[in-house]
């Protein structure tokens, strides 16, 4: 695969998490630290389930736990602040595209159960090939991600 888009989508995410003074979201959201939890949780999800596919398991991907308010909060409270976190997420993202990079052909063909939600609403409930899953952070998720950290903007 290539991750080139994947790469360039994360730096904006980082660039957009660096921004100085992003406060609480208006509209009752996530503030930027609860982004980066849902991100980081994202990524290794989808890493697992890439190196699930690698090893001949068929796992699947299913992004609940990511949602998870208590999950973020115990990944919130295992970093010293936003740039620990952000670091991690940077980390993890390396990792994924890293992953991705030596997938062949086969690999990313292979039809990997999905169950997406965002906030209550169900998005995906189908099996979908693992480079949609990946190129589907680069072309959506990790964007939308960015814009609504940046919204944060005090």
């Amino acid at each position: 695969m290539d991750t080139t888009a994947l790469r360039s989508a994360y730096d904006k995410l980082f660039e957009a998490a660096a921004t100085p003074g992003l406060g609480a979201a208006t509209d009752g959201g996530w503030n930027a630290d609860q982004v980066l939890a849902h991100v980081l949780s994202v990524d290794a999800a989808v890493s697992a389930v890439a190196l699930g596919v690698v090893s001949g398991s068929r796992p699947a991907f299913d992004n609940r736990v990511a949602l998870d308010p208590a999950n973020l909060g115990r990944i919130i409270a295992g970093h010293a602040g936003r740039a620990d976190l952000a670091e991690h997420v940077r980390r993890q993202a390396a990792i994924l595209c890293d992953i991705a990079d030596s997938l062949d052909e086969q690999a990313v063909s292979v039809q990997v159960p999905a169950f997406l939600m965002s906030g209550d609403a169900l998005v995906l409930d189908q099996p979908v090939p693992l480079a949609a899953l990946i190129d589907g952070l680069a072309e959506d998720h990790v964007p939308v991600h960015t814009r609504q950290i940046l919204a944060l903007k005090g």
